[in-house]
C-alpha cells in the first residue's frame, strides 16, 4: 500500500471515528464505512490486477556489434476475461540505454499486447535480457503490486568494426616451402594421413579408396599450409590503460527509427584498442590469411591462427569481454607467444604503453625473425602519461612501422594514411638501396 493511500484511509477512519465520538451524527458514520469500503474495493482490484498476465521477449538475434540497432518484442497477454485497466512494463536489464518500459492502458480480457523496442548498441560485451518487471494495481493507485520476470536468455554485443581500406603489406604471405607438421582443420594441399569418421567431420575430406577397403567411413588429415600467419597481440595491462569520462546521448526509439545515430568510441585506449583489433582480425579474415590472437585480459588467452569466418567469431567473442585488468606486460605475451610462431610472420602489436617494455618485445619478434609492427594508441590524449613520442622514436630507429592513434581520431582513416606513408617510405628506402643483379 502506498504512502497516499494509507494517508487517505487513516484519515478517513480517524474522522470518521472522532466524529461519531463526538456528534455521534450519522455522516460520520458513513465516512467511516466509506473509508473501510474503499479500502476493501481497491485492495481486490489490485489483487487481481496482475493475476495470470503472461510476458515474453522475444529477439531476432541474440547477437550484435556496438553501432547497432537491437530490436526486442514484448508481448502481454490477458488470459482471462477481466480487462485490466494498466499495466507498467519495466525493462531492468543492465544493457546501457535499454528501451522496453512502457505503460499500457485497458487490456481487454483475453487480449495479446505486442510492442517493439529499439535499442542502440554502445557498449560489447554479455547482457541478461532482463529481469522484466509488470506492475498494476487498483484505479486510485493506492495498491501497487509488482511481479517480476527472470531472464531467459542474454544478448552478446561485439566490438565495433571499422571499415579497414588499406593496411601495411606484410612480408612473407606466399605459400610453399616446407610443411610445418601442425595439424589443419580446413583442407591444405598437404595430407598427413588418413583417420576414422567422426560425426561433423566435411563430405570432401572423405578418402573413398581407403574407405572401399576397410569398409568403414575414412577421412584424410592435413598439415598447415606453410604460408606464414599474422598474430595480433593486445596490450591489456591494467597499469598502462587510460580513460577519459564519456557521455553517452540519450536517445528515444522514434528517433532511433527515423535515423540511425553515429557511434563514437569512449575515450578508452582499451576501447581503441579492441576496437582495432576487432578491425584488423576481420580485415585479414576477409583476405584469407591465418590470423592468430593473444591478450592478457582478464586472462591470459590465446587463439591459434586460422583463415577461417569461424576464427572470426572466436577472435570478436573473445574481444566482447576483454577488460583492462590483465598483469602480464606486452614482453611476457610476445616471449610466450613467439616460440610458436612460423618464421616469417608478423605480428601486430597494440598497447597504449610508453614503457621500454615495448622496445623489449619488438627486440624478441626481431630476434626470431618475426616483422612486428606497432600501433601505438597516445596516451596522453586519453588522459594519461606522457612519453609515447621518446617510445615512438625509438621504435622507429629500429626499424619498426609505427602509426601513432590519437584519441577521437577516425581510425579508419589513421589506417589508410599509415598504409600509404609506409609504403612511400619502403619505395624510398628501395630506391636508395636498389638490389643488384649478376648474371
Amino acid at each position: 500500500m502506498r504512502a497516499t493511500g494509507r494517508f487517505l484511509f487513516a484519515s478517513l477512519f480517524f474522522i470518521g471515528v472522532l466524529g461519531m465520538t463526538i456528534t455521534g451524527a450519522t455522516l460520520y458514520v458513513r465516512i467511516m464505512y466509506l473509508g473501510g469500503f474503499l479500502l476493501i474495493v481497491n485492495w481486490l482490484l489490485a489483487r487481481i490486477s496482475l493475476r495470470s498476465l503472461h510476458m515474453e521477449r522475444q529477439a531476432r538475434s541474440l547477437r550484435a556489434s556496438v553501432g547497432d540497432i537491437f530490436e526486442e518484442s514484448f508481448e502481454l497477454f490477458n488470459p482471462s476475461y477481466i480487462p485490466r485497466l494498466y499495466v507498467e512494463v519495466l525493462n531492468e536489464s543492465s544493457l546501457p540505454l535499454a528501451s522496453g518500459s512502457r505503460l499500457l492502458t485497458w487490456i481487454g480480457g483475453r487480449e495479446r499486447r505486442t510492442y517493439v523496442a529499439r535499442t542502440w548498441l554502445t557498449r560489447r560485451g554479455a547482457f541478461p535480457l532482463g529481469p522484466t518487471t509488470i506492475s498494476s494495481g487498483d484505479p486510485f493507485g493506492f495498491f501497487i503490486l509488482k511481479h517480476t520476470f527472470q531472464p531467459g536468455s542474454s544478448l552478446l554485443v561485439l566490438p565495433l568494426i571499422i571499415q579497414v581500406m588499406d593496411f601495411p603489406s606484410l612480408a612473407g604471405l606466399l605459400p610453399g616451402g616446407k610443411a610445418i607438421q601442425r595439424k589443419s582443420f580446413e583442407v591444405t594441399p598437404h595430407a598427413s594421413g588418413i583417420r576414422e569418421y567422426n560425426h561433423g567431420d566435411a563430405l570432401k575430406r572423405i578418402h573413398w579408396n581407403s574407405t572401399a577397403r576397410r569398409g568403414k567411413l575414412m577421412v584424410k588429415e592435413f598439415e598447415q599450409d606453410p604460408q606464414s600467419e599474422i598474430w595480433i597481440f593486445l596490450d591489456a595491462q591494467r597499469f598502462v590503460q587510460a580513460e577519459l569520462k564519456y557521455d553517452v546521448p540519450k536517445l528515444r526509439d522514434s528517433w532511433i527509427f527515423s535515423h540511425r545515430p553515429e557511434i563514437h568510441l569512449p575515450s578508452s585506449t582499451l576501447e581503441y584498442g579492441v576496437s582495432l583489433a576487432a578491425s584488423l582480425a576481420h580485415y585479414f579474415i576477409v583476405q584469407r590469411l591465418a590470423v592468430g590472437f593473444v591478450t592478457d585480459g582478464p586472462v591470459f588467452t590465446v587463439i591459434p591462427a586460422e583463415r577461417s569466418e569461424r576464427q572470426e567469431s572466436k577472435v570478436l567473442e573473445t574481444l566482447a569481454f576483454v577488460t583492462g585488468d590483465g598483469k602480464l606486460p606486452l614482453s611476457s605475451l610476445v616471449d610466450l607467444q613467439s616460440p610458436q610462431m612460423p618464421l616469417g610472420s608478423s605480428a601486430v602489436l597494440i598497447t597504449s604503453s610508453a614503457m621500454d617494455d615495448v622496445v623489449l618485445a619488438v627486440g624478441l619478434l626481431q630476434k626470431r625473425n618475426l616483422r612486428p609492427i606497432v600501433l601505438l594508441l597516445m596516451a596522453n590524449s586519453f588522459g594519461g602519461v606522457g612519453g609515447s613520442d621518446e617510445l615512438a622514436v625509438k621504435l622507429e630507429l629500429r626499424g619498426v612501422p609505427v602509426c601513432k592513434v590519437y584519441n577521437n581520431a577516425n581510425l579508419g582513416d589513421v589506417l589508410a594514411e599509415f598504409a600509404t606513408t609506409h609504403q612511400h617510405q619502403e619505395n624510398r628506402s628501395w630506391q636508395t638501396h636498389p638490389s643488384t643483379l649478376s648474371i
